[in-house]
């Protein structure tokens, strides 16, 4: 009995992994991933789909290159922002949608103020999920100062195989009989 539940204890823990990510100061004593490597790694992680949703976005190089080289390969890029006036003081600039406009083959989406149920709601979220498989959760805009300069906390998550994939029911074959 024992054997068979460590057995799959250890199966399920292979299936999933999560790490902590982190913008701003590094630790010897914590190990943990930069904000800006996960996220380039995401996104170059995907393959059929990728989600990114921020609040607040400047263009930022490295991503935008990344964000390209995905939309070459076939992803089919989303990208949710906040706009200004769904912001109200506290954006201010360009939209950030501007940020990702430089990358053609993006579809942008936005939470229209009109369909907001309650006033001064904001599309707050802050994630990158490719394949429905990677996650980043994180507190840091995609910006510079987000993904590099200020301190923000994270974690990320990635599954073995998609959630929705049923498992492999294949087996070794069997050597021919002589």
């Amino acid at each position: 009995y024992l054997t068979g539940l460590a057995a799959g204890y250890s199966q399920r823990a292979a299936e999933v992994s999560v790490d902590t990510v982190w913008s701003g100061p590094g630790s010897h004593h914590v190990p943990v991933r930069a904000s800006a490597v996960v996220l380039a790694d995401v996104v170059r992680e995907s393959r059929r789909e990728l989600l990114l949703m921020t609040y607040s976005a400047q263009p930022y190089q490295p991503l935008s290159d990344a964000l390209g080289a995905a939309v070459s390969r076939g992803v089919a890029v989303s990208v949710v922002v906040e706009t200004l006036q769904g912001a109200g003081s506290a954006l201010s600039g360009d939209e950030p949608y501007r940020a990702f406009a430089g990358v053609p083959g993006i579809e942008l989406w936005h939470w229209p103020t009109s369909q907001r149920t309650e006033p001064g709601a904001k599309m707050h979220a802050k994630l990158a999920v490719a394949d429905r498989r990677v996650l980043l959760v994180t507190s840091a805009n995609l910006t510079q100062s987000g993904v590099a300069r200020n301190i923000e906390a994270a974690f990320s998550s990635a599954a073995a195989r998609h959630p929705y994939a049923p498992p492999s029911t294949s087996t070794p074959s069997a050597p021919a009989a002589p």
